[in-house]
């Protein structure tokens, strides 16, 4: 049985609609809080006090607060690691909200996940082309000797790290291409990206997540599934922005493009 490629992205695109304006989807983000900024502990608009120790956060509230930790109504202390699961499984809730634990290059941090947010209320769609074959095409992935970390802008105006596993070239649009990609813990690559129509008929940078490469580095490079970054959808994410190299030259006229 062969499987239809535009019907197959059709349901992709509708998948991922439906992730984005889940009720604690990226649309629903509004706000993004480094515990660093706040050496009191009190985070704006969170009950409680948060303090950065060690490997964790230590969470202080009373009952009155209205918090509860793994479901139940919280009050003393409680140390958190950073929340691993989808944003709807944090462990600490405020009502229907969720306050996501992180950390990012030791520094911790909370975000607020509102169902009620009104980027969701607002969210219309994602402009997306329709599937074209000729933006699908192979690649071939090059792992680095060791995985080497270089220092990139992101969405929040901060630098932090990027580790990038290896190259992956491919030919599209009469061109020969390399990316360079991170390696995520199931195989898949990931690629920051812009393109000649970043910042005017697309997004000014995209993600694009090719399949774990075979023995021989073989995978597929299909820019009709190239998506719009987290930023995209929520001011207080801290997306990367493309590593030195990963701007093509080309306009990748595939892919979501904007919100509708």
């Amino acid at each position: 049985m062969t499987t239809d490629a535009p019907d197959a992205w059709k349901r992709w695109h509708e998948q991922r609609v439906a992730a984005v304006s889940a009720p604690h989807g990226p649309l629903a983000l509004t706000a993004t809080h480094w515990i660093v900024d706040h050496p009191e502990g009190r985070l704006p608009d969170i009950a409680g006090t948060w303090v950065a120790e060690g490997d964790g956060v230590v969470l202080a509230a009373v009952e009155a607060h209205g918090l509860t930790v793994d479901g139940r109504p919280f009050s003393g202390e409680v140390e958190l690691s950073a929340d691993s699961g989808p944003e709807a499984g944090a462990r600490v809730a405020l009502g229907e909200k969720r306050l996501v634990v992180l950390v990012r290059e030791g520094v911790w941090g909370v975000r607020v996940f509102d169902p009620e947010a009104e980027t969701r209320r607002a969210f219309r769609g994602i402009e997306a082309t329709p599937y074209d074959p000729s933006w699908s095409v192979p690649g071939r992935f090059t792992p680095y000797e060791d995985t080497r970390t270089v220092r990139v802008g992101t969405a929040d105006g901060r630098e932090r790290g990027l580790a990038l596993a290896g190259e992956l070239a491919f030919t599209v649009a009469g061109k020969d291409l390399t990316l360079q990609v991170a390696q995520q813990g199931d195989g898949r690559l990931w690629a920051v990206f812009a393109d000649a129509t970043s910042g005017d008929t697309s997004f000014r940078f995209r993600f694009l997540f090719p399949r774990a490469p075979d023995a021989e580095g073989r995978t597929t490079v299909d820019f009709n599934r190239a998506q719009l970054p987290p930023c995209a959808f929520a001011d207080h994410f801290v997306c990367p922005f493309p590593p030195p190299g990963d701007r093509l030259d080309v306009a990748v006229e595939a892919g979501e493009r904007a919100l509708s």
